[in-house]
């Protein structure tokens, strides 16, 4: 075990939980080459490693290393685990860990919106979400209820983000995802007809047959505000809005995501 305890708060080693902001966590700096992210508790990190992802350290609770971070710990022994004690820990992240273990691994080059679309039916395309806890909720939706890709237009938050990893319970690593323009071509030249949630004049009920008819479909979520763009709106094959009662006009994007991808699941 490479067991070091932390004398310095300003240790290099230490930036990844400390200082870096999350941009530079996604674009590396001279210390981390090629990007890192944070993953919060033994059991998500499993997930994480399980999809083949590559932990470069952790930071732990003294508890943790002989306990429920022991197995990871085994795993990879020549990976340094830093340690000291809670408050310090706290002093170093700027907040109490949750579950007592940080991991910092190495990012993945994302793969081409072609590559995991492949064999896909239903895809999400995130389009503007900033919302950490928003997208988290989508990517545990998705892994759920049977969505094959997802896809962020650029102008929405990092599914690496701690938060959002921590919320979606790993599941960002379970379901395929990259980044895709905005303007959606690629995706209608690969065969899929889009659906863009959204309330306008000319929508269709959520439940109409035809969404499900479709052999190859991506399901357009918008931002947590505006909904998504009147560009966007116009350029999809369907509008759809999920039927509503008692004068509610909408969900919340996580919300409406989870109703969207059970009823346009391939039976």
């Amino acid at each position: 075990m490479n067991l070091i305890e932390i004398e310095s708060l300003d240790q290099k080693e230490l930036l990844p939980y400390s200082q870096l902001t999350e941009a530079q966590l996604r674009n590396g700096s001279e210390h981390f080459e090629g990007g890192v992210f944070i993953v919060e508790s033994p059991k998500v990190i499993k997930v994480a490693i399980d999809a083949g992802y590559e932990p470069l350290s952790m930071l732990c609770e003294r508890k943790h290393i002989t306990g429920d971070a022991s197995d990871i710990i085994a795993r990879f022994p020549e990976m340094p685990v830093y340690t000291g004690s809670r408050e310090l820990l706290k002093n170093l992240t700027g907040y109490t860990l949750t579950r007592g273990v940080l991991c910092a691994m190495r990012r993945k080059p994302s793969p081409e919106v072609k590559e995991i679309c492949k064999d896909s039916r239903r895809v999400v395309v995130i389009q503007g979400v900033v919302d950490t806890t928003n997208t988290g909720a989508i990517f545990r939706s998705a892994a759920a209820l049977g969505i094959d890709a997802v896809l962020l237009t650029k102008d929405s938050c990092d599914p690496l983000n701690r938060r959002s990893v921590r919320v979606s319970m790993g599941s960002v690593f379970l379901v395929p995802w990259t980044w895709i323009d905005t303007s959606l071509e690629e995706l209608k030249n690969l065969g899929f007809k889009t659906a863009a949630m959204a309330l306008s004049d000319n929508s269709i009920s959520l439940d109409n047959p035809v969404l499900a008819d479709e052999q190859r479909l991506a399901i357009i979520m918008g931002t947590e505000g505006d909904g998504l763009p009147k560009e966007s709106i116009a350029a999809a094959d369907y509008v759809v809005r999920i039927p509503m009662a008692h004068n509610v006009d909408s969900l919340n994007v996580a919300a409406a995501a989870a109703v969207a991808f059970w009823q346009l699941r391939v039976k």
